[in-house]
């Protein structure tokens, strides 16, 4: 007779859980958006972290886990990275913050145009939904359309948030959405809205709220862009997750489609917060007269300075290599263990991105994906339940060993506590 398998001890949270009471005093929610427990598992996940290092983060109970969330995709390289940190320190000794540029800028954008395909000028911002709004105003004002045909996840801005509260109806009924990989629905959104499209936002690597990761299928990249173009409208390719992780030059690189404006950011500088639009000169000028963008801290100096020195370190340790033949041989053994284990499961993702979702065959999907997550936190690994993994440089071969046992382990555990026969 099989051991059954034993469920993991439960962790100490007691210090996450007073933080969390104290905090939720303090700010509403006691953490913002996506970090609440409720996006992870309630109960069983901490809430605040103290530090990291390597692939690895502690929590203010002392908890260590292998981290394949990696802050939700800025961490690149690890953490700590003292090559980054030191940068940011020598920069910091001249100041960061003026009332005008530093030189660093033009390093920093020379350096864009000539690692992103389509890179002739840059805009230099802090955010994802800095760089995808500044994208959506770029394309209105080069066509002098309003309406944003939209694939994907782009950040907080008003024609994009998944939740509408506080947002005019009038705004978001400007954004129409279509399935990625299905060019006819795309086909669609331009016949029902003749003349009106201004552009085409797009994540190259389709990545769903809480579904499989779709790495594009052939040829549909292509048919984007020509369907686009052929249209009057401006194709945006929001590369915030895949930007610098999948190549240098990101998904447009590695899959060989130019568009015609390029949102980077998270990987860009391990950590710290920048990010940028990145985008041909003819319909980045319209920056210069035709719409505007501005912020105190745009210009802040110090995650200048860790970028470049980031985009150094990746270039010089061929990081998008490593991690790509890691994560290739990870995605196998997952699939593997995904098949012997009886649980009905899907893997999907790139080498980079891997992913774990939960199917929609009986009743006991949630359970499922609740008990699942709740044995791999439990057991030391940091993934989330409705978001993509990430596979950093800094992740050994132990660590990528470790997370596929407790995958292995959490599914077994799974398989017992709600068995499943087709």
């Amino acid at each position: 007779m099989t051991r059954p398998v034993e469920s993991a001890p439960k962790l100490n949270l007691l210090k996450s859980m007073s933080m969390l009471e104290d905090a939720q005093r303090l700010t509403p929610g006691g953490v913002g958006g996506i970090r609440r427990p409720y996006n992870f598992v309630i109960g069983e996940y901490p809430v605040f972290i103290t530090h990291g290092h390597g692939g690895h983060i502690v929590d203010v109970d002392g908890n260590e886990y292998i981290d394949m969330l990696c802050a939700y995709g800025p961490i690149i390289l690890g953490y700590v990275e003292d090559e980054i940190n030191d940068a940011a320190k020598a920069q910091m000794d001249k100041g960061f913050c003026f009332s005008l540029v530093q030189p660093l800028q033009n390093e920093l954008e020379q350096r864009l145009a000539d690692i992103m395909p389509c890179g002739e000028q840059t805009i230099l911002v802090k955010t994802g939904s800095d760089a995808t709004n500044a994208a959506v105003r770029a394309m209105r004002a080069y066509t002098g359309r309003d309406k944003i045909a939209r694939c994907g996840y782009h950040g907080w801005g008003d024609w994009c948030v998944e939740h509408h509260g506080g947002v005019p109806e009038a705004v978001w009924q400007l954004t129409k959405e279509f399935e990625y990989g299905d060019i006819a629905d795309l086909e669609r959104v331009f016949a029902e809205n003749p003349g009106e499209i201004a552009g085409v936002v797009i994540t190259p690597v389709g990545h769903p709220m809480a579904k499989p990761i779709i790495a594009p299928p052939p040829g549909y990249l292509e048919a984007v862009k020509e369907l686009t173009h052929k249209h009057g409208a401006v194709l945006t390719f929001d590369e915030i997750r895949t930007g610098f992780r999948v190549s240098m030059g990101g998904a447009s690189e590695r899959y060989g489609v130019v568009p015609d404006l390029t949102t980077v950011g998270k990987a860009m500088a391990n950590g710290y917060s920048i990010a940028a639009l990145v985008g041909q000169r003819e319909i980045m000028s319209v920056y210069v007269k035709g719409a505007f963008l501005s912020s105190t801290y745009f210009p802040n100096s110090l995650e200048m300075a860790a970028s470049m020195k980031c985009l150094e370190i990746l270039e010089r340790e061929k990081v998008q290599d490593a991690i790509w033949e890691r994560g290739t041989k990870f995605l196998a053994r997952l699939g593997a263990i995904v098949d012997a284990s009886g649980v009905p499961v899907t893997k999907s993702g790139i080498p980079p991105m891997p992913f774990l979702t939960f199917d929609h065959v009986d009743e006991h999907y949630k359970e499922r994906r609740t008990e699942f997550y709740t044995q791999c936190i439990r057991r030391g690994l940091f993934v989330q339940p409705y978001h993509h993994w990430y596979i950093c440089y800094r992740h050994t071969a132990a660590d990528l060993d470790r997370a596929l046992e407790v995958v292995e382990e959490s599914l077994a555990f799974v398989a017992e506590q709600y068995p499943y026969s087709k």
